[in-house]
């Protein structure tokens, strides 16, 4: 058996592997992951997407909640850091895309600003 530590989206694993050899049967082919949903941003709004692939780990607004410039929206952890995704302008929330605990890649839609 061999320990492998696997990180897939920011979340390491630690797994463990065992090494079968040429005798052994072929394992069946694991099914793909499916990627992390991206929401579409509400009509007419601005989209706050996700500058690097990490999990949620806060909330810190609301849907029709009123945000200044720099007011702080979600705290997403991406290697072990907690980073605070900030309002890029004023504006209201018209929609949160993204729940607790949940990964998210590069780009992808947070917050919608209107």
């Amino acid at each position: 058996m061999k320990n492998l530590r696997i990180t897939v989206n920011g979340v390491s694993y630690d797994v463990q592997v065992e090494e079968l050899g040429e005798s052994a049967a072929p394992a069946p082919a694991a099914a793909p992951a499916s990627a992390p949903k991206k929401a579409a941003p509400a009509a007419g709004g601005k989209p706050v997407t996700a500058p690097m692939p990490g999990t949620i780990l806060d909330i810190k607004v609301s849907q029709g909640q009123a945000v200044k410039a720099g007011d702080v929206l979600v705290i997403l952890e991406a290697m072990k850091m907690e980073n605070e995704i900030k309002a890029p302008s004023d504006g209201t929330v018209a929609s949160v895309a993204v729940s607790k605990g949940e990964g998210v890649d590069t780009g992808a839609t947070l917050i919608t600003l209107a």
